[in-house]
């Protein structure tokens, strides 16, 4: 196995220097980082679309423009950030001042993953340099044209004892994993990220998991149905499915769902034309693996939109079936594809019993126009974050954190949770040495007495 514990030892070395922990180092480092990622813009944007076939318009509004957003947004308030704040005391504590001092960890390892693999690699750095850190990116090999352009990138602006990133397979994941880094950021699988949270316990190093499942989109009754089904159509056929946090699978109250196929068919000949297959900005699966274990999902229930597939382009057009149950195998997995099944429901105890039954969702979506509906899904449901007659809108908004719960991650990042999750809050008290408080020592006179009247 390959050992990068000498990578690992140089940026602790680089870190105990405290130089990223001057806040002018960290606003220079992500302004040096904006420049270069607009100055490769255009090689960024040949990666991902030979990786996956993502047009311009998707690799720059979910790649590149969604991290070039992300920095400026940081840039302006890192300052405050990284201030100590002071908190208030208690009466037993007067004469003190309580503070908490946020200090970085040491060396960040960040292991991303394929599916937009510019943006949920660079978006938890971000955190990271903000915070004070060191980082280690491991990139997914899946996507090996992107994966080297953001090494060129990153290689071109910062020394290695910085910065760094590694390529290569599941073995350098699990020598990465096995090293004595500081700080973990995963985001990726269930499956794997029980690896990476067992392989973190050895070594008692703290970590985020960013993972996955079955995100729910509701459509009741009373929803805008034309509108319902754009937004639907979006959030999920958007990078051809392969988004943590598109709508897995559809939850239609029976009295709409006609008219919610017949809609979604429409938007979906809007969107990406007659034949999506022969659309040169539709999105391609990553692999042939991955292809496949989608395409087994075809002869599931019954095929009301799509279910066409092209092998050799790695490519299965938007596809929504019908007559689906939770027992058939579509629904055991998080789908991770462009294909949305569909089961209808006439109670909405019928939803939240379902849903309450499986591991917990990183997204919901819920399309409603009554707010008692919308009040007893968000009181009975749990699950990471979402959106109230919308998809995927959530994530873009720097002021809202983004994680999972339970199964679907935890901790979160974007905006200042991403400072935070890369931030240990150091909690320090300053006494003053102008008076003591003796009645918190064992011979203070009436003691027991004092000390039960101020403790209660």
């Amino acid at each position: 196995m390959e050992n990068y514990q000498s990578l690992i030892d140089e940026q602790k070395e680089f870190f105990n220097t405290n130089t990223t922990k001057d806040v002018a180092f960290r606003l220079e480092a992500l302004d040096k980082l904006k420049t270069g990622i607009k100055q490769h813009e255009d090689a960024l944007l040949a990666a991902l679309k030979e990786d996956l076939n993502k047009s311009a318009f998707d690799a720059y509004s979910t790649e590149i423009g969604f991290t070039l957003q992300e920095i400026s947004f940081i840039e302006r308030r890192l300052r405050a950030w990284a201030k100590p704040k002071k908190v208030k005391k208690p009466i037993t504590h007067i004469g003190t001042k309580s503070l908490i001092y946020p200090e970085p960890y040491g060396v960040s390892l960040i292991i991303a993953p394929w599916n937009y693999p510019f943006q949920l690699a660079v978006a938890p750095l971000l955190g990271a340099i903000a915070a004070g850190n060191c980082a280690i990116i491991k990139p997914s090999e899946f996507t090996p044209k992107t994966s080297q352009v953001l090494q060129n990138i990153i290689a071109e602006l910062f020394p290695e004892k910085y910065i760094a990133v590694v390529q290569g397979g599941v073995e350098t994941s699990q020598a990465l994993l096995s090293s004595n880094v500081d700080y973990i950021f995963f985001t990726g699988s269930v499956p794997v990220g029980k690896i990476v949270m067992k392989a973190a316990a050895e070594n008692l190093v703290p970590v985020t998991l960013e993972l996955g499942g079955k995100s729910p989109c509701i459509v009741h009754e009373d929803a805008n149905i034309k509108l319902a089904a754009k937004r639907i159509a979006w959030g999920k056929f958007t990078n051809a499915g392969q988004t943590c946090i598109a709508p897995d699978y559809l939850y239609v109250h029976k009295n709409v769902k006609e008219q919610l196929l017949t809609e979604l068919r429409a938007v979906i000949k809007d969107f990406f034309g007659n034949n999506p297959l022969e659309n040169e900005n539709y999105t391609h699966i990553v692999n042939e693996q991955h292809f496949n274990r989608l395409s087994a999902y075809l002869t599931n229930g019954e095929t009301i939109i799509g279910g066409n597939s092209n092998k050799e382009e790695l490519s299965i057009e938007p596809t929504v079936l019908t007559t689906i149950t939770w027992d058939d195998p579509i629904m055991k997995d998080e789908i991770f594809g462009p294909i949305l099944p569909a089961m209808e429901y006439g109670e909405l105890s019928e939803v939240i019993t379902g849903i309450s039954q499986h591991p917990n969702p990183l997204a919901l979506y819920l399309f409603t126009e009554n707010d008692q509906v919308e009040e007893k899904i968000l009181e009975n449901v749990s699950f990471g974050g979402g959106c109230i007659n919308d998809t995927l809108y959530h994530l873009s908004t720097p002021y809202l954190p983004f994680g999972g719960v339970g199964t679907s991650g935890h901790g979160a990042y974007h905006g200042k949770s991403s400072f935070d999750t890369f931030s240990h809050q150091k909690s320090v008290m300053k006494q003053t040495n102008l008076f003591d408080m003796s009645l918190r020592y064992p011979n203070a006179k009436n003691g027991l007495k004092k000390i039960k009247k101020y403790l209660k």
